[in-house]
């Protein structure tokens, strides 16, 4: 099966399923475009995001594909693709009681797999923790053990990935920071070394304004930060860069 219809299925499977095995479900598409793009065909790309989030009987799931366009790439490639699937098995929901100390709501175990063209194909395994942080709507810190695949990908590693969202009232409406950093520690491998990936994005609720309180959280618009140090474990490849981003979820 191909991997990119998997995520699609994703994103319509939880409908047709039983309220009591989801919990929560979320999609949403987003439309991105930024320049200064380090070791890509071109410097300026346009990016079509297709993610699905929610919660289940015995965990939560987060899984995204890229569909990325080369604006006036002429290295004879125009598009590429690159996504994530994750879950991660919360010890309370299997054992049926609340497993948590101090500010750690949770512990899970965590479960990634990261595909796309070219040798990126990782499975990472490890702990994830759900933390309860001031001004944070969610705060989730998971370390992986990362497992490259295949003779050319060499990013055998360990990873620390917190996921964050923090949510400010603006009259009827609000703004949202929310992302990622993927910081790759420690690698195995002298050639691939240790990179820093921070991707927030800043977006403000325009549904809410634009067709009422029914349609908040639907429609937002803003921009994304990526800022990669020693981008795919190159040494001195130091990407800085904005995008302009419109997001809306179903």
């Amino acid at each position: 099966m191909n991997k990119n219809w998997l995520y699609l299925a994703l994103i319509v499977s939880p409908a047709a399923l039983a309220d009591n095995i989801i919990h929560w479900w979320d999609a949403s598409i987003t439309a991105l475009y930024g320049d200064n793009y380090d070791l890509a065909p071109s410097d300026s790309q346009t990016t079509l995001t297709f993610e699905t989030a929610g919660g289940w009987q015995y965990g939560d799931w987060f899984a995204f594909q890229d569909v990325i366009y080369f604006n006036g790439a002429n290295a004879g490639q125009d598009n590429t693709t690159y996504g994530e699937i994750s879950t991660r098995l919360s010890a309370s929901k299997i054992l049926g009681k609340k497993v948590a100390a101090g500010p750690l709501t949770d512990f899970s175990l965590a479960l990634t797999f990261e595909e796309g063209e070219g040798p990126v194909e990782s499975f990472l395994y490890g702990v994830g923790m759900d933390i309860k942080a001031p001004y944070f709507s969610y705060f989730q810190l998971n370390t992986y053990r990362r497992h490259a695949t295949g003779s050319l990908n060499n990013s055998d590693g360990w990873q620390l990935t917190p996921v964050y969202r923090m949510d400010f009232p603006v009259g009827n409406s609000n703004i949202v920071l929310d992302g990622y950093i993927d910081w790759v520690f420690a690698t195995d491998e002298d050639s691939y070394q240790a990179n820093f990936h921070f991707n927030p994005q800043l977006k403000y609720d325009l549904g809410a304004v634009v067709f009422g309180e029914h349609k908040k959280n639907k429609l937002f618009m803003g921009i994304e930060y990526d800022f990669w140090q020693n981008k795919y474990g190159v040494d001195g490849i130091d990407q800085s860069t904005y995008s302009v981003i419109a997001q809306y979820h179903f």
